[in-house]
């Protein structure tokens, strides 16, 4: 039908058809990567929060030369976490 004021006219999803199609079984193992892919980021972030409170972390610990970070990560988080923006502007 015919797209009226404030209406999207392309897909979300796959807004520019620059893809060629894909089979079933091609979508299917693409999605699996990007899952795979998912987690395996969270575990690195994890272990790198895990090393930055102290812990234990096998993998890198083995790392010849891996930085230790000494400052607190979860600092945004923290209730006096403020960032100077009077120079920005």
């Amino acid at each position: 039908g015919r797209a009226g004021f404030g209406q999207v006219t392309f897909d979300l999803y796959k807004p520019f058809p620059i893809f060629p199609e894909q089979s079933a079984e091609q979508k299917e193992r693409g999605r699996r990567v990007e899952v795979n892919n998912g987690r395996l980021a969270m575990l690195g972030l994890f272990a790198c929060l895990s090393e930055s409170k102290g812990l234990i972390v096998p993998p890198l610990d083995a790392i010849a030369g891996f930085p230790k970070y000494d400052g607190d990560i979860m600092i945004p988080f923290s209730s006096d976490f403020h960032i100077d923006v009077s120079g920005l502007f």
